[in-house]
């Protein structure tokens, strides 16, 4: 499927950066990537934002992080509040995660424990891949 494809095609073939709420000129940070990542999400986020995420060292306001993230990846409160450094007021946090039953799953416990003690609300989940689920999570919106 080509980027430059048009034509209104319904959600059956929407894309799963357009299901994250992504959209082109946005700045993705991209965090937690390892081997076992779903290259074909990333390619379908990097079409929908018309550019490439950004990592960690990116020093700048993002719209949005994405965070794959594993049972044995360690403290994901810590995690969570990295996430927070350079995300806008507002802006949302992906959680991503092993589908249950798939190595390395996450107990949604542990997030629902995780999300509030970082300061941020779930809020809903999205089928973006096979293996990975998406949890989304934002932190309240704070005057500045």
């Amino acid at each position: 499927m080509s980027a430059t494809a048009g034509g209104p095609e319904g959600t059956a073939t929407q894309t799963a950066g357009s299901r994250l709420g992504l959209k082109p000129g946005m700045v993705v940070q991209e965090l937690g990537w390892d081997d076992d990542v779903d290259d074909g999400l990333r390619i379908q986020v990097e079409d929908t934002i018309e550019a490439d995420m950004v990592d960690g060292d990116y020093g700048n306001v993002v719209d949005s992080v994405l965070l794959w993230w594993r049972d044995e990846d360690g403290d994901l409160v810590d995690a969570l509040m990295e996430s927070l450094t350079d995300l806008v007021g507002g802006g949302v946090i992906w959680l991503l995660t092993p589908k249950i039953g798939r190595p390395n799953s996450v107990d949604a416990a542990d997030i629902a424990e995780a999300a509030p003690i970082a300061g941020l609300a779930t809020t809903t989940t999205a089928a973006v891949s096979q293996d990975w689920s998406a949890m989304r999570l934002m932190a309240p919106k704070t005057p500045h």
